[in-house]
């Protein structure tokens, strides 16, 4: 019997309550997600958004589906069309709703159909807050956290910004999916490191997909 390719580098690890790590689950995705990935940033560039206090973050993101997360002066929020561009975001690949629907039902979340998906780009020393994701009006649905290129280290916490999170290491490929008693604890990235990823170079991109409406 003929082995997979990546058997040997996928396992899953139980993070909490709800809350999994699928390792190297992306990677026999790969081709087809960096192809579309690229069509999507050639239509909605990466940008570094501003928060409404006026901080300008760290993180380079953009989005595609039929919703896109954003940040200004005047909130958080959901917003059909790029601020930017003043065009809708590109529609999401199938290719991307495909991994993420995947790696929800092997979490345990049959069903899961994103509508949105915020892609973060990372360059060494950028970082993500802990923070809650509720900026959604359904909190049924997972959230579904793909990481392509460096490795980086994701915080878990709890449901309160002061409990301590795990540290969960994060390679080329791995999937953590949260949902249920775990969708709103509080999460993170630790500042990048500088590194060299064949397909990535100096960055991470991060795809998070989510069920916005």
């Amino acid at each position: 019997m003929i082995r997979d390719l990546f058997e040997e580098d996928m396992r899953d690890v139980r993070l909490a309550p709800g809350a999994m790590l699928l390792s190297g689950f992306a990677r026999r995705f790969e081709a087809p997600c960096v192809t579309a990935l690229r069509r999507v940033v050639a239509v909605a560039p990466f940008r570094h958004m501003v928060t409404p206090g006026g901080h300008r973050m760290s993180i380079a993101m953009t989005n595609c589906g039929a919703a896109g997360w954003v940040t200004d002066r005047t909130g958080y929020r959901y917003d059909s069309h790029d601020p930017q561009t003043g065009r809708r975001w590109p529609a999401m690949p199938d290719v991307f709703a495909d991994l993420a629907a995947q790696a929800a039902a092997r979490a345990g979340f049959d069903g899961f159909a994103p509508d949105a998906c915020l892609i973060n780009r990372y360059e060494p020393g950028a970082r993500l807050s802990l923070h809650q994701d509720k900026n959604e009006r359904d909190f049924s649905a997972p959230i579904v956290s793909v990481s392509l290129g460096l490795p980086a280290v994701f915080l878990l916490g709890g449901l309160r910004r002061a409990d301590t999170p795990r540290r969960v290491p994060l390679v080329h490929g791995d999937v953590v999916v949260w949902g249920g008693p775990a969708r709103l604890r509080y999460h993170g990235v630790l500042p990048l490191e500088a590194g060299h990823h064949l397909l990535m170079g100096g960055h991470r991109i991060n795809l998070t997909f989510r069920r916005a409406a």
